[in-house]
């Protein structure tokens, strides 16, 4: 029995942590990584095979990329699908747009939003809490839509807020929207993503671009490789810096030494910054597809990010500028973990003390 509550124990642990790994993207894409490595290795039964056989197994294959074939076109009519419903629904982020920037006043019967039953307030705390606001107010001057808005959701969100330095913000409180808009039919499938800014003092663009280049197709030199559209190279934009402004960049000074003389001389230099607006400026992708290992990783994170904002950040904006979304998509996480941080610690304490003594088990087999 105590053998078997041992086993039990060592699964829920399993469980537990295996479930903690599935939620870190930076764990899926390196077990994805690993897997990829691991698929197996050809049990040399095909190399046996009489010829008559190879010969339909050459069938099979040919209908196999008639199945990928098959699976292209159907990805193509899924990003027709997009392009479809994302113009349903534009009007409504365009108005969320407007609200933003302060174009359009949502009416009282707009700005209505039913609580749960259990927040709501009895009517005399309503009042009270209608009238302290009402005065707050008062004391405060009328902001115009809602400031800070696109840069609140970029510091609500890690993988943005990881990008931000502490001279782009200035700069993304005068951004006002950004949109998603889908390649036209006929063309190669790609998606853009548009940042507009309202006139400012960094820079003369009112929307900086950056564009997606997907292929859709399997590769001819190797079709059973394909597993839908999968992104392969994006170009940024040109951003006409106000001179003096152009934080990507940085002025430094060094102190030279001259070999002959002994004299120094102070030289400066300007060097590339750390900043959000280097996501507008990607490094290229060479015809021959080969990138040095710090490119592909930019390049790799670059895919990421454009993907996130694509699918999460511009539908669901709001929840995450209100902390909604992540708190959905962290509570889950956050209950495991500690549970997991918690046997974690005991199993360390445990080891510090004696290796071989378990009081888990100990209480197990009693």
């Amino acid at each position: 029995r105590c053998r078997f509550l041992l086993e039990e124990l060592a699964v829920s642990q399993a469980r537990q942590l295996t479930v903690q790994m599935m939620q870190n993207p930076q764990v899926l894409a390196a077990l994805q990584e690993r897997l990829d490595g691991l698929v197996g290795s050809p049990s040399g039964y095909m190399e046996s095979l009489p010829k008559v056989v190879k010969r339909r197994v050459n069938a099979l294959k040919n209908l196999q990329v008639k199945c990928a074939q098959i699976e292209a076109k159907f990805y193509e009519e899924v990003h027709e699908l997009e392009r479809k419903y994302a113009a349903l629904y534009q009007p409504l982020f365009d108005k969320r747009s407007d609200i933003i920037k302060a174009a359009y006043e949502p009416t009282d019967e707009e700005c209505e939003w039913k609580a749960d039953e259990e927040e709501k307030l009895t009517e005399e705390m309503k009042e009270k809490a209608k009238v302290e606001e009402e005065k707050k107010d008062e004391e405060k001057e009328d902001p115009k839509g809602i400031p800070e808005f696109w840069l609140t959701v970029f510091k609500n969100v890690d993988l943005l807020s990881e990008m931000l330095q502490e001279h782009d913000e200035p700069i993304l409180k005068h951004l006002q929207d950004i949109k998603v808009k889908f390649s036209d039919p006929g063309q190669p499938m790609s998606f853009t993503l548009e940042f507009y800014f309202e006139p400012n003092d960094f820079f003369a663009n009112q929307v900086l671009t950056k564009t997606y280049k997907m292929r859709s197709e399997p590769d001819e030199a190797d079709p059973f490789s394909f597993d839908g559209p999968e992104i392969m190279g994006c170009t940024g934009c040109q951003i006409d810096w106000t001179k003096g402004k152009n934080v990507t960049l940085k002025t430094i000074k060094k102190k030279q030494k001259h070999k002959g003389r002994g004299t120094v001389r102070t030289i400066t230099k300007t060097v590339p910054n750390d900043s959000f607006f280097n996501f507008f400026s990607p490094p290229e992708v060479p015809e021959n597809g080969e990138l040095d290992e710090d490119s592909e990783a930019i390049l790799a994170a670059d895919f990421e990010i454009g993907h996130f904002l694509r699918e999460r950040i511009i539908p669901r904006a709001v929840l995450y500028f209100t902390g909604e979304a992540i708190e959905d998509d962290d509570d889950d996480y956050d209950e495991e973990g500690e549970e997991a941080d918690d046997e974690e610690g005991e199993e360390e304490a445990d080891e510090e003390n004696d290796p071989d003594y378990d009081p888990k088990a100990s209480d197990l087999c009693q």
